[in-house]
């Protein structure tokens, strides 16, 4: 069979690792091939799998819970390490917004789906406000950085090497560092037929998301340039980002799947999914469960 790979640039390992061969090595081994299917929104990561577009996916956090919700039998099979830098909250320096108390009744930018939803949505809610009545959430595009300095927007949530050019220019201040909310993890997942009927297909293309993490670690600047001419934005700004991040996959924890259960019902609570999940029925089942 030829396994297919969703790829899309907001996830940086997926994103290394078709450029560098080490799925196609691992997979080889097992008399696979690979196929990669790049596409632009990871929020359809779910919808990609359950149709069958693509058999393995990566994102952040949110798209993995609003699958479930959506009724697709997705299965996670890793995470990255923390990611406490990859994001932030900006409003403008002087702007009166202080506290995350400060935004109610403001406009948000966001990836709105993406982990940055659940950034949001979890630091109103330990601030006792709702991400669904508190705040306008509105999708981040690329003038979001202009309308927020010249104070047409309240905050925006800003990654990787826009983030990185946002703090060299200046003029902007972090509200919300990520980390101080949540983990904001890289994840990976599949639908249940194959981490189930082929987990040797799984961890084959675990072992080469960790190669290919090892070598953006040990190519920092060669990792940007790559970002750079396909995405923009210069090498520095990059290589600032990518220094920024863990570069280590892990296997889906306890601390991971509460994490994600809090998220899901924060989410059903404000209306973000329409139904209550629980994250543990994402996890492979045992031998003799089924």
């Amino acid at each position: 069979m030829s396994v297919v790979i969703g790829v899309h640039r907001s996830n940086p390992s997926l994103y290394h690792l078709s450029r560098l061969g080490y799925a196609e090595e691992e997979l080889a081994a097992l008399g696979e091939t690979v196929t990669w299917h790049p596409y632009t929104d990871g929020v359809r990561t779910g919808a990609h799998l359950a149709d069958g577009t693509i058999d393995f996916g990566g994102t952040g956090s949110t798209p993995p819970v609003t699958a479930q919700a959506a009724g697709h039998d997705i299965v996670y099979t890793a995470v990255s390490a923390p990611r406490p830098d990859h994001g932030a909250l900006l409003v403008p320096e002087d702007s009166p917004v202080r506290t995350v108390a400060d935004l109610k009744g403001g406009t948000v930018h966001l990836a709105v789906g993406s982990w940055q939803t659940h950034l949001v949505a979890k630091a109103l809610d330990d601030a006792g406000l709702s991400y669904a009545t508190d705040i306008t959430a509105v999708r981040a595009d690329g003038g979001s950085e202009e309308r927020l300095r010249t104070r047409a927007i309240t905050a925006w949530v800003a990654q990787g090497a826009e983030l990185a050019a946002a703090r060299r220019t200046g003029g902007l201040r972090t509200l919300i560092r990520t980390g101080e909310v949540i983990t904001d993890r890289s994840v990976f997942f599949t639908r249940r037929d194959l981490a189930e009927q082929r987990p040797e297909v799984v961890q084959a293309l675990t072992r080469a998301l960790r190669r290919a993490d090892d070598w953006a670690a040990a190519h920092p600047r060669e990792a940007a340039e790559i970002a750079a001419a396909d995405q923009g934005g210069t090498v520095d700004d990059w290589e600032t980002a990518l220094r920024a991040l863990p570069w280590t996959i892990e296997e889906v924890g306890a601390d991971f799947v509460a994490e994600q259960q809090q998220a899901a019902d924060i989410f059903h609570r404000t209306g973000f999914i329409d139904r209550a999940i629980s994250v543990a029925d994402a996890l492979p089942r045992k031998a003799g469960s089924r």
